[in-house]
C-alpha cells in the first residue's frame, strides 16, 4: 500500500478495555498510556465498566473517545464494527491472573478476535504480564495468542511461559505522556523533575503482607536520617490506606492519604511528593516505578519474599539488583543496601532512559502493526 493511499483511508476503530482495579492508581498509568499511544492510530471506543468518575478522569479520555459502561453494547459495537471490516483490537495491560476468571477477556474475545482478523483487522497484546504459569491456562491462552498481529510481554517469565511475542518494559516505566524523559544531563546527576531539592523519602506497603519488622522500620528511619529526608508514607492502593497510618506513626513521618475518589487528583498529589524524593521504598511494582520516572530511586524493600514480581518487571526494563530481602537482616545491613541503592542513582537513571527508548520503539511497532494492512 502506498503511502498516499494510507493517508486517505479511513482509519479503523480500534476497541480496547480500561477496566483496572478501581481503587488503584497503577492501573491507570498502564491503560492511561496505551490509551495516549491508540489515539494516533484511530477513534478508540474504550470500555471502562462500572468506573467511579475519578478513574476515568485519571485515564485521561477525550471528547472524542466513545466510553463505555456496559459491555454489551461495547462487544457488539465491536462485533458491528468488525463485521464492517473497521475493527482493531487491543488489550488492555497489566496483570493476567491465570484462572477461568482471570482469563475471560481472552476467552470471551475470541468471537471478535476472529471477526477482527477475517476482515482483515489488527490485534495487539502490549505490556501484559502473567501471575501464576500453570499449563492449563497456558493451553486456553493459545487461541487468543495465535490471532494477535503483535505479543509484547512485559517480563521474561510471561515471554517464556506464553511465548509467540517479545519483551518490553512495563507501560508505566514511560511516565506521563513524553514528559518524562532523561538526558544525559539528568543521568550525570541533574535531578529528573528539574527540582534540585530531593528532601523526601517515600513509603507504600502493600495491606495484604506482613507488617515491616522492627529491623526493617530502624532501617529505614536511619537511611532517612542519615540523608536529611523527611519520611513520607503514600497510598496509591486505596486498600493500603489503614497500613499507610500506621506506617507514618512507627517511622515518625508525616502520611498523604487517601478515600478513594478523584483518582487523578490522588496522582497529582503522589507525583509531587516523588517529585521531591530521594528514595522510594515499596513492595509494590508501580509505586516504585511512579516514583522512579519522577526521578526517585526505586527500593524494593520486601518482607515477603516468595513473589520476584518487582524484580522480574525491573529486570525487562534493564533495571537489576532493587530488591532487598529484608528477612533476617539486621537494621544496619537494611540501611546499608538502601544507602548503596541511592549511591546508583545516575546509573539507575540511565537505565529508565534506555527503557524509556525502548518504549518509544514498542509504540512506533504497534502504530506500525495497527496503520499497515501489509503487515500479518
Amino acid at each position: 500500500m502506498s503511502e498516499r493511499t494510507r493517508h486517505h483511508r479511513r482509519p479503523r476503530e480500534i476497541f480496547v478495555p480500561a477496566r483496572g482495579q478501581y481503587d488503584n492508581i497503577g492501573d491507570i498509568l498502564l491503560r492511561r498510556q496505551l490509551l495516549d499511544w491508540l489515539r494516533t492510530s484511530g477513534p478508540l471506543h474504550v470500555y471502562v465498566g462500572e468506573a467511579p468518575d475519578g478513574y476515568a478522569e485519571g485515564l485521561g479520555l477525550r471528547p472524542d473517545d466513545v466510553r463505555y459502561r456496559s459491555f454489551r453494547r461495547w462487544y457488539t459495537a465491536a462485533l458491528r464494527s468488525a463485521a464492517r471490516g473497521r475493527a482493531s483490537y487491543v488489550f488492555k495491560p497489566g496483570e493476567i491472573q491465570l484462572t477461568l476468571i482471570g482469563m475471560k477477556e481472552h476467552l470471551a474475545m475470541l468471537p471478535v478476535l476472529a471477526l477482527v482478523r477475517a476482515r482483515h483487522g489488527r490485534v495487539a497484546r502490549i505490556g501484559v504480564g502473567s501471575r501464576n504459569f500453570a499449563p492449563l491456562p497456558r493451553a486456553l491462552m493459545g487461541p487468543s495468542i495465535a490471532l494477535s498481529n503483535m505479543s509484547m510481554w512485559r517480563d521474561a517469565a510471561t515471554a517464556g511461559y506464553l511465548g509467540q511475542g517479545g519483551i518490553m518494559p512495563d507501560l508505566a516505566f514511560a511516565g506521563v505522556s513524553s514528559r518524562a524523559t532523561v538526558s544525559d544531563a539528568d543521568a550525570g546527576g541533574t535531578d529528573l523533575s528539574g527540582s534540585a531539592r530531593r528532601d523526601i523519602l517515600v513509603v507504600s506497603m502493600r495491606s495484604d503482607l506482613g507488617y515491616p519488622s522492627a529491623a526493617w522500620l530502624a532501617g529505614v528511619r536511619a537511611v532517612a536520617a542519615d540523608n536529611g529526608l523527611e519520611i513520607w508514607c503514600v497510598t496509591q492502593v486505596l486498600r493500603d490506606d489503614n497500613k499507610c497510618g500506621q506506617l507514618a506513626t512507627d517511622l515518625g513521618g508525616q502520611a498523604l492519604r487517601w478515600n478513594g475518589t478523584a483518582h487523578d487528583e490522588q496522582e497529582q498529589r503522589l507525583r509531587a511528593l516523588y517529585q521531591r524524593a530521594a528514595l522510594a521504598v515499596s513492595d509494590r511494582l508501580h509505586v516504585l516505578v511512579g516514583a522512579l520516572t519522577e526521578g526517585a530511586v526505586p527500593a524494593a524493600l520486601l518482607v515477603d519474599t516468595k513473589s520476584d514480581k518487582i524484580a522480574r518487571h525491573f529486570a525487562a526494563a534493564g533495571l537489576h539488583d532493587v530488591s532487598i530481602a529484608s528477612s533476617g537482616l539486621r537494621a544496619d545491613e537494611i540501611t546499608a543496601r538502601l544507602q548503596n541503592l541511592v549511591g546508583r542513582r545516575a546509573a539507575i537513571l540511565a537505565g529508565l532512559a534506555e527503557a524509556q527508548d525502548e518504549l518509544q520503539t514498542v509504540r512506533r511497532l504497534l502504530d506500525q502493526v495497527l496503520t499497515h494492512e501489509s503487515v500479518r
